[in-house]
């Protein structure tokens, strides 16, 4: 007898033990999140096949509305039964999560045999069952009186949440509308503000505007990405870019935010210590952003969450410091940074279970990251109030510092006035004697110095002339050749150009060209125009060089005493007299010096040797010059 009363309670056991919630929907059905009746099974291993899941017996009630594995780099089933009674309406499976990498949904057919619909962000935007959102969505295929068993397999690099709901069509896209407007409104919101505020930095150019506006740009950028837009608008086809761009964006949004706080609240100044801990906190996003573009994703996300807990309380205990120390800008920061706090904390209570799944605790992340943003561009702008009173005041006082120092000033000038005016008429009738004959004595001394010069050269102009003369019909009888092949090559260049648009092959045009280079002879017209230019810039050489030593020699415009190079005067010299020289007589010259001898040979005016300011011998042999 008792052996019967065992086995029965055993059966009993076992039947409690096996019984399956289900998901019950009639023609009163309204959507709803369905977390209570599902099942899951974590699988650790990542191995497990469907076929191994249909007999797996580890599944476990979730008992949550919302399903929620935190970070975790296992594969998670979840499995739940919808009993259909007599709803004919065309009903949904939504999971109301965008950023998961995979959510596959096994449901079976009209045969029972069970098939998949493979969504997540692994794979394009595009290839979802239904793209029009940004959540994952697949059809419930159940008829009125049906039951079915369904199976989602979820992974996820960040924390694996999922709210699962059914809704109908109506339900559905009420929804995406309500969604689309709230972020519309956020949208406005953060691009109002990132434009009045970079319009307000381009005009006063204060640094801590331009981090703001980066700021505002990145939370925004954010907001997007975690809630599914940016992949759906921006990179559908980027599946890698989705992924990363939430840890990329996450890292830039506490980066340029620290920034931010350091400028704004001039914390290297204010409060040193604090500095350095901001600059660490800095250090470990871009260690974070090394990390997940190494394809560490799971691990950073699991050490980015208490990183942004941690820096959130940070910032949070800096502004109520500094706000307490008497820094009044910090008043607005403080109330934007409690804020975004207070949204991320009903966030998180959703997430948990802790508050209601509504639209207010769904958007309260977007609502508090608009509240920051604009509250903290109500920050600069009393920030910068605070600065012009500030600078009003401090510019009354300088003026009226000015003014006494103006009035004293004025006062001691009027003694000195007096003073001056009196040791300056002694001084200016001496002064007017010696101007006198100070002028005399520099107009005779220059009137000597511009005779000698302009006897001297008139006797060497005509053998400058003569001189300068050469080189110069050197360059003119070069230029009419010059002019000739020049004119030849811009004729070719026409001729090559309406070959290059004829309408034949690159090989014919090719050869036409080479042919008539070949009739221009056109090696020998360019070693020609070689030629003729390096005669003109001979001669022109020749030309500066006599005229250089002409402008030496004579020094027209120097008759101020004062040091001169003994070697420059005499080169520029011989330069000057080599046509007296007539190229028949030959002067050599020794420089004797404590480092180097030379020679200078003067049939073609070649100076070497160390040119030095002391005194050097010149010994000229031949006829006297």
């Amino acid at each position: 007898m008792k052996r019967y009363i065992c086995l029965y309670l055993l059966i009993i056991i076992s039947h409690f033990a096996y019984a399956i919630e289900k998901v019950t929907i009639d023609d009163k059905f309204s959507p709803r999140l369905i977390g209570t009746s599902i099942y899951t099974f974590e699988d650790k291993t990542n191995q497990l096949q469907f076929k191994d899941i249909l007999t797996c017996r580890d599944f476990k009630l979730n008992g949550q509305s919302i399903t929620n594995f935190q970070v975790s780099g296992s594969t998670f089933w979840l499995k739940f039964t919808v009993n259909n009674i007599n709803n004919s309406n065309k009903n949904y499976i939504e999971v109301v999560q965008p950023v998961l990498d995979e959510v596959n949904l096994y449901y079976p057919d009209n045969n029972n045999q069970y098939q998949v619909i493979r969504s997540g962000m692994k794979y394009p935007f595009e290839t979802r069952q239904y793209n029009t959102g940004t959540n994952f969505l697949f059809d419930l295929q159940l008829k009125p009186g049906e039951e079915k068993t369904y199976y989602l397999q979820i992974k996820g690099k960040e924390q694996v949440l999922a709210p699962v709901r059914i809704v109908d069509y109506d339900s559905y896209y009420t929804d995406i509308t309500s969604r689309n407007i709230w972020f519309g409104i956020y949208c406005g919101i953060i691009l109002v503000m990132f434009l009045y505020n970079l319009f307000v930095y381009l005009s006063i150019k204060e640094r801590s505007y331009i981090y703001y506006v980066l700021h505002t740009l990145f939370v925004g950028v954010t907001q997007a990405t975690l809630t599914g837009y940016t992949f759906k608008y921006l990179w559908p086809g980027s599946p890698w870019f989705a992924n990363y761009s939430i840890f990329l964006f996450t890292s830039m949004v506490s980066i340029v935010g620290v920034q931010f706080l350091i400028e704004f609240m001039r914390i290297r100044k204010n409060a040193p210590r604090l500095f350095i801990v901001l600059k660490i906190f800095q250090a470990v996003y871009v260690f974070y952003l090394v990390l997940s573009i190494m394809g560490y994703y799971s691990l950073t996300y699991a050490l980015i969450l208490p990183t942004q807990s941690t820096i959130a309380i940070v910032i949070l205990g800096v502004s109520i410091y500094l706000y307490k120390k008497g820094y009044a800008e910090a008043k607005y920061y403080l109330i934007g940074w409690s804020s975004l706090m207070l949204g991320i904390i009903v966030y998180v209570l959703k997430d948990e279970g802790v508050l209601p799944y509504n639209n207010f605790t769904v958007y309260s992340l977007l609502f508090g990251s608009a509240a920051e943003v604009t509250l903290l561009s109500f920050a600069l702008a009393d920030k910068i109030n605070i600065y012009r009173s500030d600078k009003e005041k401090s510019q009354a006082q300088t003026v009226l510092a000015l003014q006494e120092n103006e009035r004293i000033v004025r006062e001691q000038n009027v003694m000195l006035e007096a003073k001056v005016d009196e040791r300056t008429f002694e001084l200016k009738v001496s002064n007017d004697g010696l101007s006198k004959a100070m002028k005399e004595l520099k107009e005779a001394e220059t009137h000597l110095v511009e005779s000698e010069k302009m006897a001297s050269l008139g006797q060497l102009t005509a053998g400058i002339a003569h001189e300068i003369n050469n080189p110069i019909n050197f360059v003119t009888s070069n230029v009419k050749p010059l002019n000739r092949d020049v004119r030849i090559l811009l004729d070719a260049v026409e001729v090559m150009g309406q070959m290059a648009i004829e309408d034949i092959s690159i090989a014919e045009k090719q050869k036409k060209i080479q042919e008539y280079k070949n009739d221009l002879d056109f090696d020998y017209l360019k070693e020609e125009i070689d030629q003729l230019l390096s005669g003109i810039g001979e001669g022109a050489s020749r030309t500066a060089e006599i005229v250089k030593g002409l402008r030496i020699f004579s020094r027209l415009d120097e008759d101020d005493l004062k040091k001169a190079n003994i070697n420059e005067g005499l080169e520029s010299t011989l330069v000057i007299a080599n046509n007296l020289l007539n190229n028949v007589i030959k002067v050599n010259i020794n420089i004797r010096n404590f480092f180097k001898k030379g020679k200078i040979s003067l049939g073609k005016p070649d100076f070497t040797g160390t040119r030095l300011s002391f005194s050097r011998k010149y010994l000229f042999a031949g006829q006297a010059v």
